[in-house]
């Protein structure tokens, strides 16, 4: 799943938690984007249910492709953010490797030392859980969107859809989203008793949900029936193919998927909207396997969930108000 996890050889009880990361610049500010890698290779710990992180090491690359200077600052803020991030998670940047590339490149390796009951391995799931997201989707769209603002052949497709502010909005509200550490989300992972969890990244929320599915001892299947995203972006995915609403969107640095029992969902979401300020969903149900082997997928005409987010508030006293609308 999202970590190789090995037991230790001299040490019986214990097992090293690792994972690795990396991925070019998606974002205008170099600083965010050095903040959202790093909490994009925590994730993966986190989604085990590993809240202590021991050591981060650095993958960069600086841009060949820029002068001296350019150069010089970007990377620089890259660092920056990366490391202020893992501090905020309580790790430190420890080493790592930098090349030169056309690219510049921002990533890393993450490990722990962890006792066996410290790790949530992804397989427990059983019909009757639900499943829960801790981030909003959409980021991919809005992310696009932002480009496509300074290329009217782009900008034209969606103009009558969504406004320049909505764009900017939308776009505030993914590089506050990826930026956040899913560390609370762990941490509670192991207070409402979770029985498996995966974070979702590249091949969208189906994809994700769909190995995890595939990796649990019971057979089960997992039914998406909700979809929260940020506001506007379903209007966005209508005018270009993301398919957003078949669960396929890549997201980047996205929040948990987890599954655990339907009467501690309520207290989990909850108790993360408390202590984080962004709403938590219940997307999914974990049901009897109706094939030959598990598997998920999103319901025909799944519930679109608007989500509007305070970044003011957020900006401010490190909370948000969220305000939310369904359609179907």
């Amino acid at each position: 799943m999202d970590c190789s996890v090995r037991p230790s050889q001299k040490y019986e009880g214990f097992s090293l938690v690792s994972t690795t990361d990396f991925f070019y610049p998606l974002i205008e500010s170099p600083y965010e984007q050095g903040r959202i890698a790093c909490a994009n290779v925590l994730s993966d710990m986190y989604s085990m249910g590993v809240t202590h992180i021991d050591s981060v090491l650095m993958i960069l690359a600086a841009s060949l492709d820029m002068d001296k200077k350019s150069r010089m600052i970007v990377t620089r803020e890259m660092i920056r953010g990366f490391d202020d991030l893992a501090r905020e998670a309580g790790t430190e940047v420890t080493g790592g490797q930098s090349v030169l590339n056309p690219w510049p490149i921002i990533g890393g390796v993450a490990k722990s030392i962890c006792r066996d009951n410290d790790i949530i391995m992804p397989r427990h799931a059983v019909a009757g859980d639900v499943l829960v997201l801790t981030k909003p989707l959409g980021t991919q769209v809005a992310v696009n969107a932002k480009q496509w603002m300074g290329q009217p052949k782009h900008w034209q497709v969606i103009d009558d859809v969504i406004t320049r502010d909505e764009v900017n909005y939308a776009y505030d509200v993914a590089s506050a989203s990826m930026s956040r550490l899913n560390r609370v989300a762990a941490q509670l992972m192991h207070k409402y008793k979770a029985h498996a969890g995966t974070d979702v990244t590249g091949f969208g929320i189906l994809g994700h949900a769909n190995n995890l599915a595939s990796n649990q001892n019971a057979n089960v299947d997992f039914v998406l029936h909700t979809l929260p995203v940020i506001a506007k972006m379903d209007a966005v995915n209508a005018k270009f193919p993301f398919r957003l609403l078949q669960g396929y969107s890549s997201e980047t640095s996205g929040g948990l998927l987890i599954a655990m029992a339907k009467e501690h969902a309520e207290a989990y979401c909850a108790e993360m909207e408390e202590r984080e300020g962004w709403p938590c969903y219940v997307v999914g149900d974990v049901v009897a396997r109706r094939g030959d082997k598990n598997e998920a997928r999103v319901i025909d005409e799944p519930k679109v969930v608007q989500v509007n987010v305070d970044l003011l508030s957020l900006s401010a006293t490190s909370t948000t108000t969220t305000t939310t609308t369904t359609t179907k």
